[in-house]
Order: structure tokens, then C-alpha cells, then sequence
């Protein structure tokens, strides 16, 4: 039985050499090269939407964790595994990690946001190292059973401390590579958290009007008006946050109708009249009464003027573009509506949220905000390139994964209290929540209890149609089990769907009930 576990534990060491070099030779082309990145990158790529879907419904904002630990976990695994089978055959043991390595370098490279074959160095480079270690151990392991006479027999010819010493070698060497290649991706990553420090946002020429009283509605449990940054919603791809160095950080405008093609810097940004603004954004990936949507208040640039200023026409003034492609550092890309973003709505290229530089979850040092629109077709975070384009011509990243090319938010209504299966005293009970239609605003929002008819909530003020709004409805509540719904009409006289949809591929739809019971 030694032999066996020894020679697992030699396959994860190698493993985890395996993975320490490739995240130090990481650290010197680009962190995001690294095999665990660029696999988790590619899996996460690969996934179907609907997949994808019920992995942020049941995990939320964890998702990505969840992904890189059941990876890990894997990995370690499979590691064991190759450890086995160089007990048994050295080089064909040796050779799975190269095998894997090969598939790493080949994930790397074939990343959007790759830019040379350097990518595929820290795979090739950690499969090597681990596979020499491998080799190595698996030569010093007790000879086998059949080999000797008996198992003591086999193990009186094994030199246990040459296998400690390598091993424990092997295991120190790993470390200090994986931790240097922490401290050269760290580095770029201070550089970058050294940027934002360094921000000073300029007052904005058209300052947000302070928000009108009683926008936000003193009844416990309902969801602030404005969202702390901390506590907005993040549902993106990036199996690691970019850190970008505002300092060299560019933005091209580019494609078909741009007759002056524009490069600018954080810097030129900030230098232009910049504008504030109230604006709710919504996930597609958004369940019925789900949690992410949130509200704050964007400075920026209008991004019709920029666009303006490249020459570009939407397809209503003849303009040849009718899609506007953005591209993330990370590679991601979303395909907006030329027309949408020129129709005199406030589509921003964002670089404050909240009185503050963006947060690097939420897309520093620039991203888009487009209200009316779901965070998919609108809300690209880490921009670096806009390409005008046309539908006809490209697919998005989500488009290609069965999600709609255009999509407007739909009119939803949700109860954020009482919470599902909550126990209220009898009497009158507030039930309040948000509804939103962004660029439409909300009208009206009614509230059902069990069957009977739909009464009409109260509504709080709110700065404009481009926000949601928050609702209350004093309800005297008998004692017994019951089911509370809500429904939400829109600017334009639309009353939400009572239709039950999910989220793929343009939102869901229906209205959304929870059950208390009333003591």
C-alpha cells in the first residue's frame, strides 16, 4: 500500500509544480495566460447558456468560485491519477501532464483577449517542470511487489530519504515559484489599484438633480434607492477581474461610417464635458423577483457625441452601421443598437459610479451604461475598442450562445417585503418592493392578495423614467396563509405579462408572487 500512495502523492506534487511554474512564467508574459484562467476562460466560453444560466441561479455571484475550486479539484484528481500511472509506467505518466499542458497552451492562445503565442509559455512551460518531477519521483518509489519476494522485501532496497528530500524539495520550490508569480501579477495589479487612487473625478458639467423626496421609502426590508457599489450585482465572464492601469489604457472607435476614427485616453475622457446621471441596470440573466438589478448614479461621457465626433449617422439618418460592437479587455464582446445609443437617451461611456473611479468588479478605469437595455446588449465592462458593424455582419459573444441581438428590458415588479414564507402578525402589514421599465418609467404598480382583485400600490417619486421605482401597498392582513402578487404597468400603458418565461434568451417575464403566513 505505500508504493500506491506515494506515487499519488507524487502526482500531485507534480501537478502543483505543474501549476507554480506556468503561474510564474504567468506573471511575466500576462496574467491572464495562466492555465487555470485560461481553461476556467474557455469552460466558461464553452458552457450552454442554459447551463450557464442555472449556475447563477443557484450559486449567484459565487459562480466563478465555484468553477475555479471545482477545478482545482479536478485537477488534483486527475494529478493523482498520473501519479498512479507512473508508478506503473514513468513515461507514460510524465507524458499525461505534457498532454494537459498542451491542452492549457491551446486554451491560452485561443482566448480572445490573447494577443501572441507567448500565451501558450506558462502552460508548456508548467507541463514540462511537472512532468520532469514526475519522472523524477516515480523513479525514486519502492520497487514493486512483484519485483521481491515480499512487500518488506520490496522496501528494503528504498531509499526513503532521497524520495523525502526530492519530494519536500520538489514542494518548497513549487511554493516559492507560485508565490513569486503572485508577486509579479500583483505588481501590475498595484499599478493599477495605484491608478485609481490616483483619480480625481472632475465635477460634472450636468450634475444629477439631488433626488427627489421620498424616493426612498422608510419601510424596513425594502431595497435602497441607490445601491452602495459594495452590494451591486456582478454577472460577467471573467474568471479573474481585469486590473487595468488606467495611465495606459486606450479606447479605439472604429468600423463601417466612421469617417475620423478616434483614439482616446482616460485622460482625453475626463477632459470632456462629462454629464450625471440616475440610471437602473438590469441582468438578462435576471429571474422573476430575482436580485440583480441595482441602481446608481453614472458619470460619463455621452457616448452620441463621441460617436458624433467620428462621423458616424445612426441607420435612421442613413448612417451604414446599425450595430456598435464593444470589446472588453478580457476579450468579451456585446453588439448594441446604433440607434439606441444616438436616439437622445443618456448612453454613457461611464467612468464614475456613486461618487467614485469604478470599482475594478464593475469596470475601471471605463464602461459602458446604456439604459433601456439589458447589461448584455448594452453594459461592457473594461471597453478598450468600439466597432461599428452591423448585425448582419457580426454576432456578440452572447448572441453566438442562442441570447437574443436586441434586448429591451421588460416591466417587471418585485416584493422585497415580506420576505417568502415570512410570519406577519395580523393587522396591516407594508408590502413594498421596485418595479422598473427603464427609458419607459413605471405608471403604475397593483397588488393581489390570493385571488382577489388587483389594488393599486402607492408610488415614490423618482428622477426620471431610466430608474427604478419603489412601491408600497398597506395591506390588513387576516390570519392564515396567503399569496401575495404584483404587477407592474410602464410608461407607455403596458401592463407586464402574466406569462411565465426564463431568462434565455431575451428575459423573463411573469409576475411575481411570494407566500407568507400570518399569525
Amino acid at each position: 500500500m505505500v508504493r500506491p500512495l506515494l506515487a499519488g502523492v507524487s502526482g500531485l506534487l507534480a501537478g502543483y509544480a505543474a501549476l507554480a511554474v506556468a503561474e510564474l512564467v504567468a506573471g511575466l508574459v500576462r496574467p491572464g495566460a495562466g492555465p487555470v484562467t485560461a481553461v476556467g476562460g474557455a469552460a466558461i466560453d464553452r458552457t450552454p447558456a442554459p447551463v450557464k444560466d442555472w449556475a447563477i441561479r443557484n450559486f449567484g455571484e459565487n459562480d466563478k468560485a465555484v468553477l475555479l475550486w471545482g477545478m482545482l479539484a479536478v485537477i488534483a484528481l486527475l494529478a493523482a491519477g498520473l501519479g498512479l500511472l507512473a508508478g506503473r509506467h514513468r513515461r507514460a505518466g510524465a507524458a499525461g501532464i505534457l498532454l494537459f499542458g498542451v491542452v492549457g497552451a491551446l486554451a491560452a492562445i485561443g482566448r480572445p483577449d490573447s494577443g501572441s503565442y507567448a500565451d501558450a509559455l506558462p502552460s508548456l512551460t508548467g507541463a514540462v517542470a511537472g512532468a520532469a518531477l514526475l519522472y523524477l519521483l516515480s523513479g525514486r518509489l519502492p520497487a514493486p511487489p512483484r519485483e521481491a519476494a515480499s512487500d518488506d522485501e520490496a522496501e528494503t532496497g528504498w531509499d526513503r530519504r532521497r524520495f523525502l528530500v526530492a519530494a519536500g524539495a520538489a514542494a518548497a520550490a513549487s511554493t516559492g515559484a507560485g508565490v513569486a508569480g503572485r508577486l509579479l501579477g500583483g505588481a501590475r495589479a498595484e499599478d493599477a489599484a495605484a491608478s485609481r487612487a490616483a483619480v480625481v473625478l472632475p465635477a460634472p458639467r450636468e450634475p444629477a438633480a439631488p433626488l427627489p423626496r421620498g424616493a426612498q421609502l422608510r419601510i424596513p426590508g425594502i431595497s435602497s434607492f441607490t445601491t452602495p457599489n459594495r452590494d451591486f450585482y456582478r454577472v460577467d465572464t471573467a474568471l479573474v477581474v481585469p486590473k487595468v492601469d488606467a495611465g495606459a489604457w486606450r479606447l479605439r472607435i472604429h468600423g463601417e461610417g466612421v469617417r475620423r476614427p478616434l483614439s482616446l485616453s482616460f485622460q482625453d475622457l475626463l477632459g470632456r464635458e462629462l454629464i450625471e446621471r440616475d440610471i437602473t441596470l438590469t441582468c438578462v440573466s435576471n429571474e422573476v423577483g430575482g436580485p440583480y438589478a441595482g441602481h446608481a448614479r453614472w458619470i460619463g461621457v455621452r457616448l452620441k457625441e463621441l460617436l458624433a465626433e467620428a462621423g458616424v449617422r445612426p441607420p435612421s439618418r442613413g448612417g451604414p452601421a446599425d450595430q456598435l460592437v464593444s470589446r472588453s479587455v478580457d476579450g468579451m464582446t456585446i453588439g448594441t443598437p446604433v440607434e439606441d445609443v444616438m436616439d437622445g437617451r443618456d448612453a454613457l461611456l461611464a467612468v464614475g459610479m456613486n461618487g467614485e473611479p469604478l470599482p475594478f468588479d464593475h469596470g475601471f478605469p471605463v464602461r459602458m451604461v446604456v439604459p433601456g437595455l439589458y447589461g448584455y446588449v448594452s453594459a461592457c465592462k473594461w471597453i478598450q475598442d468600439i466597432e461599428l458593424t452591423t448585425f448582419d455582419a457580426y454576432d456578440a459573444y452572447w448572441v453566438k450562445r442562442d441570447w437574443a441581438a436586441k434586448a429591451p428590458i421588460k416591466t417587471q415588479a418585485r416584493i422585497d417585503t415580506p420576505k417568502p414564507f415570512a410570519r406577519p402578525g395580523a393587522g396591516t402589514v407594508m408590502v413594498g418592493g421596485v418595479a422598473w421599465a427603464q427609458h419607459r418609467g413605471i405608471e403604475k404598480v397593483e397588488v393581489r392578495v390570493d385571488d382577489g382583485p388587483w389594488e393599486r400600490a402607492d408610488l415614490a417619486p423618482v428622477p426620471s423614467t431610466d430608474t427604478w421605482r419603489q412601491w408600497s401597498y398597506p395591506w390588513r392582513a387576516a390570519p392564515g396563509s396567503h399569496t401575495l402578487t404584483v404587477r407592474a404597468t410602464d410608461g407607455t400603458g403596458t401592463t407586464q405579462t402574466e406569462r411565465r418565461t426564463r431568462t434565455v434568451p431575451d428575459g423573463a417575464s411573469g409576475w411575481h408572487s411570494v407566500v407568507v403566513s400570518v399569525e
